[in-house]
């Protein structure tokens, strides 16, 4: 890949040594700024720019269910979970482009750590209740006191070429006729990454690869996951199988092919092509976009 992924931008400075550190935070809430987030994952903002609030519009210093982020230009920032928002809002699936890297990376990881909270009020293992503990960054049992902390699903994803000028790329059977991408899933338990990519690549289509080789990462926070880009050689002359039931078409597609497709947009390009690719939030349009240069 040749350009940082969109979602795996950012100009935060977590600052995690000041989590536990609570007289500082709580000096540092005077002029701390707040992201307000809802339940949709959408924001308020300012063109290119997410819209910070004071913190102290919450209280006199830091509340219940606020997340500390870290710091940037000496100010502590935060973020929370709304009921409702008014103005002019985004949801990163949609806005990740176009958000400047100051913005991209604190909405990504405000996302991030909102949604498991969302999903972690009960201790996995004593099935009790369990409170947030480190700014936000762990969350105990109020049974046993056992710590929890925030859940990342690793994902692979995987282009795979013939090693000169075709690419595979499919649709799972969610997705309406002409979308295609390259093929994900996640690790199993025990797996190394590269074994991850090979074993879902026969599952999801058939195909044996080889010459499996790291791309880059994004976190994608929905809910909980990380992208762990790679590309593997796969022989175009064996026969495509759908094995698992996810996958429902699969094609080879020739180089000038795909670049036509990404010069004609994303998914929801208005064009007869036979080949419509994801947009540029999505670690895919990058793997692809390096390829095609390639």
């Amino acid at each position: 890949m040749t350009d940082v992924p969109l979602l795996s931008r950012s100009a935060l400075d977590r600052a995690e040594e000041l989590r536990t550190d609570s007289e500082a935070l709580r000096a540092g809430w005077a002029d701390a700024l707040v992201l307000r987030v809802n339940h949709r994952g959408q924001a308020r903002l300012d063109g290119s720019e997410l819209v910070l609030d004071p913190a102290t519009e919450l209280g006199p210093e830091p509340v219940s269910g606020a997340v500390f982020l870290g710091r940037r230009d000496g100010r502590h920032l935060w973020a929370i979970r709304v009921a409702a928002l008014t103005g002019e809002l985004g949801d990163l699936r949609f806005i990740g482009q176009q958000l400047a890297d100051s913005s991209a990376g604190l909405l990504t990881t405000a996302i991030a750590i909102l949604n498991w909270h969302d999903s972690a009020g009960f201790s996995s293992i004593d099935g009790a209740a369990t409170m947030p503990t480190i700014s936000g960054w762990s969350r105990h049992s109020t049974s046993t006191g056992h710590e929890e902390f925030p859940r990342t699903d690793p994902a692979v994803i995987c282009l795979v070429h013939d090693g000169a000028d075709r690419v595979l790329l499919a649709r799972n059977g969610n997705w309406p006729e002409r979308r295609f991408s390259v093929l994900a899933g996640f690790v199993e338990a025990g797996e190394s990454l590269e074994a991850c990519v090979v074993r879902e690549i026969a599952e999801e289509v058939g195909i044996v690869v080889s010459d499996v080789r790291y791309l880059g990462s994004q976190p994608w926070p929905f809910p909980r996951s990380v992208m762990i880009g790679f590309s593997a050689v796969g022989d175009p002359d064996a026969p495509i199988t759908f094995a698992d039931g996810e996958i429902v078409e699969a094609h080879w597609f020739g180089r000038d092919e795909v670049r036509a497709a990404l010069e004609a947009g994303d998914w929801s390009a208005d064009t007869d092509a036979r080949l419509l690719l994801p947009g540029s939030v999505s670690i895919a349009r990058g793997m692809l976009e390096a390829w095609a240069k390639a």
